[in-house]
């Protein structure tokens, strides 16, 4: 089995972060979104990964290089942004007559059995049921509860069975013909990897669903920082064990990575602070802070900042009284 992760994407609703920065290496709960996904693989043994890239590909290729060094690796770049199902085609030269695949998008981060997924010997879908499916790609079940069809943002929606982003494709040499013969164009003439899926199952191949127990959305900031803030209280993503830092109050759960130089500060909760950080006299809660980034004299909420970001906030001097309240928002 080969696993295939498009990055290929530019990360338009993140910017300015991605006008610099991937959206897969955004830092999350002390990782960055793409080592959710790697990880979760090497847990369950697997080893095979092909990377599609595309926009600042080449700092993607060094994260995973640098950091996943044993992995089987093959990077892909996909020149035109001509649509995910183009993206998985580019894989076909580097998949074995009929070897399984499976697909999983480079900002997908979810809470599912990916064991039980490999060992299954049919092609699967991972769904999540939301309230809001005209917003994404649909799944519809016939009553054996196959997938019947598939739909990208439906405007009178037939099922609430979200895409997550997650495929198995058993029959990879048929699916790889239907983009490569069979795709159809939208109006921004790219081949998306729904219409494949649709003709996939048109044509008579058997398609189930898992479901997701959580989907981590990492598509804009404000979802961002609701998914930082729901891993960082799972114990397992937080930092347990944190240094001492000078007339510091650290209120958890945070995630401080190595070698941070904070001092005077108020820090959390909900807050990731990348590597080599520096945070002098500020107070930062539900936030994401890139690495080397330096912050002075702040007062931060709900915010995304970037890798490298300098920012220094105004000093002020106050003599206040009992029972006295003051916004300086």
């Amino acid at each position: 089995m080969k696993v295939i992760i498009p990055v290929a994407g530019a990360g338009a609703k993140l910017r300015p972060h991605t006008y610099t920065q991937p959206k897969p290496l955004i830092p999350l709960a002390g990782k960055t979104i793409l080592s959710f996904i790697i990880d979760q693989f090497l847990e369950v043994g697997q080893n095979d990964f092909i990377f599609i890239i595309g926009y600042l590909g080449e700092k993607i290729k060094n994260y995973v290089e640098e950091h996943y060094p044993h992995i089987n690796s093959t990077f892909i770049v996909q020149e035109e942004r001509s649509g995910t199902g183009h993206a998985i085609y580019l894989a076909k030269e580097h998949i074995a007559q009929d070897e399984e695949i499976l697909i999983v998008f480079g900002d997908t981060i979810c809470d599912y059995s990916l064991e039980q997924v490999m060992k299954s010997n049919q092609s699967l879908v991972g769904v999540k049921k939301v309230d809001n499916p005209q917003l994404f790609g649909v799944a519809e079940l016939a009553h054996n509860g196959m997938v019947s069809r598939v739909v990208e943002k439906p405007k009178i929606p037939k099922s609430n069975l979200a895409l997550v982003g997650i495929y198995k494709i058993i029959e990879s040499k048929d699916f790889f013909e239907i983009i490569e013969k069979e795709y159809q164009i939208n109006e921004e003439d790219e081949y998306h990897l729904t219409n494949v899926l649709d003709v996939f199952v048109q044509q008579g191949h058997q398609v189930g669903v898992f479901h997701v127990n959580n989907w981590f959305d990492c598509g804009k900031k404000e979802t961002l920082l609701e998914t930082n803030a729901l891993l960082l209280n799972k114990v397992e993503y937080a930092s347990e064990e944190i240094p001492f830092f000078d007339n510091t109050i650290i209120i958890h759960p945070v995630s401080i990575a190595k070698d941070c130089e904070i001092e005077n500060s108020i820090i959390g909760p909900n807050v990731t602070i990348g590597e080599k950080a520096v945070i002098r006299s500020s107070m930062i809660k539900d936030s994401i802070i890139g690495s080397y980034a330096v912050l002075e004299k702040v007062v931060l909420h709900s915010s995304l900042v970037g890798s490298d970001a300098f920012i220094r906030g105004a000093s002020q001097s106050l003599n206040i009284g009992d029972n006295t309240e003051i916004d300086l928002s």
